[in-house]
């Protein structure tokens, strides 16, 4: 049985106004990074060249998204000297202007994501104010012109006895690991989606420490466009493009909103849950949905309940949130009372879930107990057959959960 730990929320043992009121702050799973992002530094490849070749920076590789790992508890972290193979002595001796300038959409750049310093290494890095060690993310996918570099650094990793874990990483790494893979996931994944510009066509160079995507307004290959085209001596003058005028010259990565809520009866003694068809037997969790442009978090929450239930709701109250990387998801969680003569279920209009049901506190509360585990993972022992089964403590469904039975709709609601 996988044993689940979660983040300690920020000053977790600090009093305050709010936290008298509203109670301790709830970290999920995928949240809690150690990293300081020091985002505004980015763009200082003075900075970055310095934090790339340190002794105490961390690069985590990922091949096809999947990270490198010693055991599907634990990522490996490789230095500077493995890396070297692949990405060159230091691919921020230009400054980004020089690289915009010199691109060639024939050349595969090795994704290279910074991520940020872990500032409890004070030995690490020291640059101006800041310090800690620099955590890096490289994509040793084989792909274009850099695929033999990257199938020997991955075969070095073998090797080792290291592998890349394939599948969803939900619930086996040590929460501040976890929070790093999603970051390294989830930027690596929305620069491979972008190879393009979506105003123009044309291909995009990635710059900010791989936080943005530009579009050039040269190209050294004289085949415009074309990645794989024949080289110039000069660059090419690339079409006008749009992203290229005004403020909006940037592709920056997206974030899904999606809203995730625990529903209490209006009587304050039963919660609705639903299941999808491919689940496990038994198996049920709260219901969730994407935001819809336009649309309140408040809003998205009563639609998704009555579009997937029939269930009408009245308050909604935003109880935390979790990042989730696949690919890239801000799962907002909810809690929602119901109203009177709007509990009947309807499953007619969306037919996504293939049941749901209003279950007792009692029972949620036995299910917390014995009957959570990871997916493809038994319940717990003490769990009888045919009872219900939730989540594992790791997915914010189950955090909002336990607070409804932990009396948060009560009278003196606590987080």
């Amino acid at each position: 049985m996988t044993q689940f730990v979660l983040p300690e929320p920020a000053f977790p043992d600090l009093d305050s106004m709010l936290s008298r009121k509203f109670g301790k702050e709830v970290a999920n799973y995928f949240s809690g990074s150690p990293l300081n992002r020091v985002s505004f530094l980015r763009s200082d490849h003075a900075f970055l060249s310095t934090a790339l070749r340190h002794p105490s920076t961390c690069f985590l590789l990922f091949d096809s998204l999947n990270p490198l790992a010693k055991d599907p508890s634990n990522v490996e972290y490789v230095s500077y000297k493995d890396v070297t193979p692949l990405i060159g002595d230091d691919p921020y001796s230009k400054t980004e202007e020089q690289l915009i300038s010199e691109y060639n959409s024939t050349t595969t750049i090795p994704q290279l994501l910074f991520l940020g310093l872990d500032e409890r290494n004070k030995q690490g890095l020291t640059y101006n104010i800041y310090t800690g060690a620099p955590y890096f993310a490289l994509d040793v996918t084989p792909k274009g012109t850099i695929t033999a570099q990257a199938q020997s650094l991955i075969q070095t990793m073998q090797s080792r006895g290291l592998s890349f874990l394939e599948g969803r990483i939900q619930a086996f790494l040590p929460p501040q690991d976890a929070a790093i893979y999603a970051q390294g996931r989830a930027l690596l994944d929305w620069n491979a989606r972008n190879p393009f510009c979506g105003q123009c066509g044309q291909p995009t160079l990635s710059i900010n420490g791989g936080t943005k995507r530009t579009c050039p307004p040269k190209d050294i290959s004289t085949l415009e466009g074309a990645i794989g085209g024949n080289v110039g001596s000069t660059p090419t003058k690339r079409p006008d493009c749009a992203t290229r005028k005004g403020i909006s010259n940037l592709c920056f990565p997206r974030t899904d909103p999606t809203v995730i809520m625990a529903v209490v009866s209006s009587d304050g003694r039963r919660v609705l849950v639903g299941r999808q068809k491919r689940w496990p037997p038994f198996l049920y969790s709260t219901l969730a949905g994407f935001v819809e442009p336009a649309e309140s978090v408040e809003e998205a929450v009563r639609r998704e309940v009555w579009e997937e239930s029939g269930v009408k709701l009245g308050r909604v109250v935003i109880h935390s949130t979790q990042p989730w990387p696949y690919p890239a998801n801000l799962m907002i969680g909810a809690i929602a009372q119901s109203i009177p003569g709007g509990e009947g279920i309807v499953l007619e209009h969306d037919p996504e879930l293939e049941d749901a049901k209003w279950a007792e506190l009692d029972e949620v509360r036995e299910a917390l107990r014995v009957g959570t585990s990871a997916l493809g993972e038994s319940a717990r022992e003490g769990y009888k057959e045919g009872n219900l089964r939730l989540p594992a403590g790791t997915a914010i469904a189950n955090q909002l959960l336990a607070a409804v039975v932990a009396g948060f709709v009560g009278p003196s609601p606590k987080i």
